[in-house]
């Protein structure tokens, strides 16, 4: 809204010849402000009644979203916001962001682009990218570290990852195996940074103890060249994405809620990301993926762990009893891949208990009804029904304790103060000048 005094003064300008233009950068206002007064549209010092603006109510949440996190993606707000009840665009949602600046400004967070690139064609079902991405502390225990394994099919872009708490090579081949079958096959080409687990760091050659698992699988592995992360940029890429717009928001309260809760991600709003007319799900249709083998390669995982009070050693976030017998002991739990069995190994080498596995994440407490039985003697046995002494009884010292007291002291036991009547006749004989005169 103009004042009457700017009213004039543009109508004045504009009989100079001023263009709109430069009558709006020396008054401070919109070019259609300026052209809405001239032509007698707009009146000054009356207001244009405007329409309630929707994002109003949703302005607070976004502001105290990126005060918390101001590195949260705009597509991660707006899916929130639209889940609180806001009807409008992705990009008038974003044009609010811009126009009421709400986001902070990160000096360190400003980075440097224009790094020069190349596109690479992937022919659909030609190969497929892993990368490990380390998630840090859990949400659901921090004193725990989780990392995730990414494979994405270089062609559609198509992602899913597992959640582990190691990246250990039979974590990986774990891994590897649940990704594929959750993609319903696997493409003719393992293609992965140089891992430690797949290729020989010194020689740049693929581990042995790794080649019978690309037999088993019926595919090649591919190293990416030296200090030529970019190679797999479809995994990178995909990796930023699942980090930003599910790991950065995610509020589980298990290992088994969290990587649920990342396979309906990676379903419900991975797959319907854009590409140009068709969209990752409708491409991956395309990918001609190799089947997989009935059971997954049997490769063994290894877990040292520290037997607690209650008999029980933790694996996967679920617990499996031992005998009370070896409670503060270290143990060994081993499971083979494929098997739904597991062993708990003793540091002597003697296998303990052997258990059903049970999914991983669950919280459950697998526990054998002999290890019951006899943690049950355990804490039966050292059990007592006597009452705890009383602390507020009246208790002075006994005949026995004063006897032992007069022989310390030389006198005599009794129960109450020794009153010497002597010490005061000396005093008021020192006072009445006697003494030794």
């Amino acid at each position: 809204m103009l004042t009457q005094e700017e009213d004039v003064e543009i109508h004045a300008l504009r009989r100079q010849g001023w263009s709109i233009s430069r009558i709006a950068r020396h008054v401070g206002r919109d070019r259609k402000t300026v052209r809405a007064y001239l032509d007698g549209e707009r009146e000054p010092g009356v207001r244009v009644a405007v329409e309630l603006d929707l994002f109003d109510r949703f302005e607070p949440y976004v502001r105290q979203r990126l005060e918390d996190d101001h590195g949260v993606w705009a597509t991660t707000l707006y899916d929130e916001v639209r889940a609180l009840g806001y009807a409008r665009s992705y990009q008038t949602f974003t044009r609010k962001l811009r126009e009421r600046r709400l986001r902070p400004h990160c000096e360190a967070c400003h980075g440097v682009k224009g790094r020069a690139t190349v596109v690479i064609e992937h022919p659909p079902g030609e190969e497929i990218q892993w990368d490990w991405l380390e998630l840090g502390e859990c949400p659901w225990d921090p004193t725990v570290e989780v990392s995730m394994l990414v494979g994405s099919l270089s062609h559609s872009s198509k992602t899913r990852g597992w959640l582990a708490y190691s990246q250990d090579q039979p974590h990986l081949i774990e891994g590897i195996d649940q990704v594929l079958r959750r993609f319903g096959g696997t493409a003719k080409t393992w293609r992965t940074d140089r891992m430690a687990t797949v290729i020989n760091p010194h020689t740049g050659k693929l581990q042995s103890s790794f080649a019978p698992v690309a037999k088993h699988y019926g595919v090649t592995v591919v190293a990416c060249p030296p200090r030529r992360g970019n190679r797999k940029g479809v995994v990178e890429k995909n990796i930023d994405y699942v980090t930003q717009r599910w790991w950065r928001t995610l509020a589980a309260s298990s290992l088994a809620e969290a990587q649920q809760d990342l396979d309906r991600f990676c379903a419900a709003t991975g797959d319907t990301r854009r590409r140009g007319e068709t969209t990752v799900g409708e491409l991956a249709n395309d990918e001609r993926l190799l089947g997989l083998p009935e059971i997954p390669f049997p490769a063994t995982r290894e877990a040292t762990r520290i037997v607690a009070a209650n008999a029980l050693v933790a694996l996967d976030g679920n617990q499996y009893s031992v005998s009370p017998g070896h409670i503060g002991t270290q143990v060994t739990i081993r499971r083979r891949l494929g098997s739904t069995v597991l062993e708990v190994i003793s540091a002597a080498g003697r296998v303990i208990a052997t258990h059903r596995e049970v999914p991983r994440g669950r919280g459950r407490i697998v526990r054998l009804p002999e290890h019951a039985a006899a943690l049950e003697n355990v804490v039966l046995a050292a059990f007592t029904t006597d009452r705890p002494c009383p602390t507020k009884a009246n208790r002075p010292a006994s005949q026995a304790a004063l006897a032992i007291a007069a022989e310390i002291t030389g006198g005599t036991a009794r129960s109450g103060p020794v009153i010497n009547l002597e010490v005061y006749q000396r005093h008021i004989d020192r006072l009445n000048g006697k003494d030794g005169a």
